[in-house]
């Protein structure tokens, strides 16, 4: 019998740009009013302002030209993979890669499954921190060395970093992108709440550690060393010393620059080109040897760099055909007549389904919390438990929506089918959301 498998994330990724051109068709433009809120700076809908609009349904010619269009709005990102993405491929023709996880787990040795929950608590501290996503795809030459010479699968790499991130935001006390905006628009205090979300931010980072390693100790397979690398790793060890150590620096400048100095993309792709340059020449590659090994690094990560443009793409023609917030209105009006705890449980389902049109976390909370804000305080539902609601709905639909372009990014570098990743994620996605229904059910319970 044959297994089922996903189409290739590009046909997917297309198949959901017409559906939503189909849909700009099938469901009615409608709009609300907007203002900007002055404590975020972003604009907010106006709850009780929804309203029809005249139709702009979005044709097969404007659908087509969405999809530049969406690459245009994800160029930052776009370029960031591109110049990290070549700067670690530099990197590793150096061989400095190879010789330091050999060093790791040279040191390691016996103890080598501490690997995985100390990658995956430095991804899940740093999703919780800053909301980590796209900046992750360039790391992967640094993942796929470290799970090879582990024996671990390649998903692995995806579950340790990217999963692992997206665990750590959807359960953050301080996630700037999702719990700070969201507690903003809802005229909650900052942090607050932390504690509570701090006992089960514990409990989630274990159950999806313990998946991971669950799943790359039963799949390992002996490691396997050619004589090319080992020679590679016998020259220059000096040089690969120096290669390290600068790839240290840049990753402390990295986190002060996004934590302390608000770096965007653009930012970030320069520090990298300097990574990769600098790299090159200690490593002994020389500037054309450099130049070719960015060349290289530009080919192997084009496929994952353009698939977030294409995911881009999708919310591009929702919002030319002006039903976006058709979707959210259509979604959110039903939550009113239901009694107080199972609207709180259909705020997080509709939350899970508004991130697949809106992969957004900001975006989305931007969008619905000012009108769930109102909703929760009619029917007697906590603001605070109404944000958590938001929090675990769209936060944990990034382990398992095809409309993530991070994730699907992430796949198609380490080479792993959709289907794959969702016969491994969905028992931990399962636990996670019961996690989540916990948490919120516990919050109404304790008057959180």
């Amino acid at each position: 019998m044959n297994t089922f498998r996903f189409p290739h994330p590009l046909v997917l990724l297309v198949g959901f740009i017409i559906l939503a051109a189909v849909l700009s068709y099938v469901l009615p433009a409608g709009r609300f009013d907007r203002q900007k809120d002055p404590e975020t700076g972003r604009d907010v809908v106006i709850a009780g302002s929804y309203h029809r609009v005249p139709a702009t349904p979005v044709g097969p010619l404007d659908m087509l030209v969405n999809i530049p269009k969406g690459l245009a709005d994800a160029a930052a990102v776009v370029f960031l993979i591109f110049l990290a993405g070549g700067a670690f491929t530099v990197v590793d023709q150096t061989g400095a890669l190879r010789h330091g996880v050999d060093w790791l787990l040279t040191r390691a040795q016996g103890r080598e499954v501490v690997v995985i929950p100390l990658v995956s608590l430095l991804f899940a501290t740093m999703g919780a921190l800053e909301n980590m996503g796209e900046e992750i795809i360039p790391l992967v030459p640094v993942l796929l060395v470290l799970m090879r010479r582990l024996g671990y699968p390649t998903l692995t790499a995806v579950a340790a970093s990217a999963g692992a991130a997206f665990v750590g935001a959807s359960f953050s006390p301080i996630n700037p992108f999702q719990v700070g905006i969201a507690q903003k628009l809802a005229q909650l205090p900052l942090l607050s709440g932390g504690g509570w979300r701090m006992a089960f931010l514990a409990v989630a980072v274990t159950v999806w550690i313990i998946g991971t390693m669950r799943y790359a100790t039963r799949h390992r397979v002996q490691p396997e060393i050619t004589p090319e690398e080992i020679a590679a790793d016998q020259r220059g060890a000096g040089r690969h010393g120096l290669v390290l150590l600068l790839m240290l620096v840049t990753f402390g400048v990295f986190a002060y620059g996004v934590l302390k100095l608000g770096w965007d993309f653009e930012q970030m792709s320069a520090l990298f080109f300097v990574l990769g340059v600098s790299a090159g020449l200690l490593g002994g590659l020389g500037a054309t040897g450099t130049a070719e090994g960015f060349v290289a690094g530009f080919r192997d990560i084009a496929f994952s760099a353009i698939l977030i443009g294409f995911a881009r793409a999708i919310f591009v023609v929702l919002e030319q055909g002006n039903i976006v917030d058709t979707i959210v209105n259509g979604l959110a009006s039903p939550l009113a007549h239901l009694p107080v705890t199972f609207a709180a449980l259909g705020m997080m389902a509709v939350q899970t389904a508004l991130h697949v049109p809106v992969p957004s976390g900001s975006g989305q909370a931007t969008l619905t919390m000012p009108l769930l804000t109102p909703l929760s305080d009619l029917i007697g539902l906590s603001r605070q438990v109404m944000v958590l609601a938001f929090q675990y709905g769209a936060g944990l639909c990034e382990l398992i929506t095809p409309t993530n372009g991070t994730l699907m990014a992430m796949l198609a570098a380490c080479g792993v089918r959709f289907e794959q990743w969702l016969k491994f994620v969905w028992p931990l996605y399962g636990l996670l959301i019961l996690l989540g229904i916990a948490s919120v059910v516990g919050g109404i319970a304790v008057g959180l």
